[in-house]
């Protein structure tokens, strides 16, 4: 008589936390007097809320739990079945991806990622950033910037990380409807036809100031948001390890808003 096969540990749980999530999920969804996305569809959606989640937190290291992101994840997805009209918005895989990032994205701001000392570390690093840029027409490569602020580069790169944990270096951090760097990398193909239009020349810009990245700064920005590489993948693409992709990943993202900072000023 052979024995009976366990399933292990990790993939029981990973199987009950499906199910919990698809529960949820119908259970928020249901009695909608409308239903254009109905609930298999929901549940077919649910793998994206995870690749998310896992792009978010390659990254950012946040404070929330794993799943904690996928439960605000979730939620946006419910949302946008629940708001998604075809006669109005485009394919719903797209107006959910939307909905499920800004859902995850909305609750990692409700967080402080880094103190108020590191905060006005940014501040002086992106000041420093400008005025080397204004002065030379060119953004500053990490030597020359830890060189003017005084700190080692490993100390800048911390900054970086820290700059793109909080800000995620939108182009105008003053303005509360900024589109963040990422999100643009990420979707430069807007759901929403007017935004297209308002995003064109943004998009452009963006593609211009990519092609004067250093080149191993390029190649991080376009294996990661082109071809949806993770950075473990990545690092082993190009034979470094994955705290110096991710290093890269974030000195990429600070060069690209300062470049683009420095055209808004008028440079």
């Amino acid at each position: 008589m052979q024995a009976k096969t366990e399933k292990p540990a990790q993939c029981q749980l990973a199987e009950d936390s499906q199910r919990r999530l698809r529960t949820a999920a119908r259970r928020a969804y249901a009695g909608q007097a409308e239903q254009y996305i109905d609930n298999d569809k929901i549940t077919e959606m649910l793998p994206m809320v995870h690749k998310v989640v896992q792009r978010v937190i390659s990254y950012l290291k946040p404070p929330l739990s794993y799943e904690d992101l996928v439960s605000a994840g979730t939620v946006g997805l419910v949302k946008a079945a629940r708001d998604y009209d075809p006669a109005r918005q485009a394919g719903f895989k797209t107006y959910a991806y939307i909905r499920i990032r800004g859902a995850i994205l909305d609750e990692l701001r409700t967080w402080s990622f880094v103190p108020a000392g590191v905060d006005k570390q940014i501040r002086e690093t992106l000041q420093a950033g400008l005025e080397i840029t204004e002065q030379t027409g060119r953004t500053p490569t990490d030597a020359q910037l830890a060189q003017k602020l005084q700190i080692t580069v490993e100390r800048l790169y911390q900054i970086f990380e820290s700059a793109r944990a909080k800000q995620f270096l939108s182009i105008d951090d003053a303005a509360e409807d900024a589109h963040p760097l990422g999100e643009i990398l990420a979707a430069p193909n807007a759901a929403d036809p007017h935004e297209n239009a308002e995003k064109a020349e943004l998009v452009e810009k963006l593609a211009r100031a990519i092609s004067q990245l250093e080149p191993r700064q390029q190649q991080v920005i376009v294996l990661y948001y082109h071809q949806q590489l993770t950075m473990k993948q990545i690092a082993e693409v190009l034979g470094i390890t994955e705290p110096r992709v991710s290093q890269l990943h974030a000195s990429a993202l600070f060069s690209l808003s300062l470049k683009l900072r420095y055209w808004k000023n008028g440079g």
